[in-house]
């Protein structure tokens, strides 16, 4: 209770710093201060619950040893009392939670990119799949997906797909997904039925806000191209799909790179040119907070939340119609569903391993 009392004093402040004007005008010290003020917001309603929980069991305690007579009276305290005491452990850890400290980036947006790797054909078939049942999770989510760049396979699928993702704290749950697929099925040009091991790659990477990077746009060279489409009516007449090039010095080697980033989402090239910008914010955001991430794996065993692009995180076996995620040994036997966008659960699971893990860290 007393860092929950202290905590409701930074409350109170929080709650008048984001009215004042100074503040509302400087953007950045804004957002920031809401975001922690809707964080304070969320545990000082668990305090209030807390709080009242402890007051009952000391109300039920009172009647019971404080010498009342009435039997029925006592009687209905001790419930009171078995029930709230029951509920305390949970609470508890509830709060402890709370109090950890969340990574700042899980309340961002996300852009996601899925990638066809090993298999060829039957790989990028599988990245189609894949991004169809997040487009399906981020449906029933309520958040909103956005394609900004797609490369079609040779026999369907995609060879790559990046996409934006848009709602509440999507980074904090899609960075569970980042990390190799596996799937293992008898691909559609196998004529012997033998079942084939392809995978595909997710990154799914906090989206930068303007103020989280700083870039030199007078640095950025700007192409525009046409869109692909379909022929016909369907063809981009214009030249609304845009391309930058941007020199980045790695933080980390020293040595200057060119990032090169394509954008055909819309047929408005004003718009194409924004979303480029967000995803070269992303990109370089992404880039220099591996350290932080790295840091993260070091400490973390089961990798849970790590975006380590190169670990294998997934089976989809299709002939036993089972999944299963190999960081926390979870395995389930509803595949269609999975890929329905039935993931939830999956992705509570390991939310409940990090958690476990970022309470032992708070704890040493």
């Amino acid at each position: 209770m007393d860092k929950l009392d202290a905590l409701q004093a930074r409350f109170e402040e929080t709650a008048t710093l984001i009215t004042d004007p100074a503040v509302i005008a400087d953007q950045a010290r804004y957002v920031r201060l809401a975001k922690e003020y809707k964080e304070l917001e969320d545990l000082m309603a668990a305090r209030r619950e807390y709080a009242a929980l402890l007051a009952n069991i000391d109300g039920s305690k009172d009647i019971l040893f404080g010498g009342e007579s009435d039997a029925e009276l006592k009687e209905m305290a001790r419930e009171e009392l078995a029930a709230c005491e029951a509920q305390l452990p949970a609470m508890e850890e509830r709060i402890k939670l709370m109090l950890v400290p969340r990574a700042p980036e899980d309340a961002k947006n996300a852009i996601l990119e899925i990638r066809g790797g090993t298999g060829g054909d039957e790989a990028a078939l599988f990245a189609g799949d894949l991004f169809r049942m997040y487009a399906k999770y981020c449906e029933r989510k309520g958040w909103r997906l956005e394609v900004s760049n797609a490369n079609e396979g040779a026999v369907g699928g995609f060879k790559e797909i990046v996409c934006s993702v848009t709602g509440a704290d999507v980074y904090g749950t899609l960075k569970y997904e980042s990390g190799v697929h596996r799937v293992q099925r008898v691909p559609q040009t196998e004529t012997q039925g033998r079942v084939h091991t392809s995978a595909a790659t997710v990154a799914v990477l906090p989206e930068a806000e303007a103020f989280d990077v700083d870039i030199q746009e007078g640095l950025i060279k700007w192409d525009t191209f046409r869109s692909s489409g379909a022929g016909g009516q369907n063809v981009n007449k214009v030249e609304s799909g845009v391309r930058l090039r941007y020199p980045w010095k790695n933080p980390v080697t020293g040595e200057t790179e060119e990032i090169l980033i394509e954008c055909t989402e819309t047929r408005d090239q004003p718009k194409n040119k924004e979303r480029a910008l967000a995803r070269l914010r992303t990109f370089i955001y992404d880039r220099e907070h591996q350290k932080y991430v790295d840091d993260i794996a070091s400490r973390r065993k089961t990798l849970v939340s790590t975006g380590d692009r190169s670990a294998k995180i997934r089976t989809y076996n299709y002939p036993q119609g089972r999944i299963t995620d190999h960081r926390i040994g979870y395995t389930i036997y509803n595949l269609p569903a999975f890929m329905d966008g039935d993931i939830q659960d999956c992705i509570d699971h390991l939310i409940v391993a990090e958690n476990a893990e970022r309470l032992k860290e708070a704890e040493l």
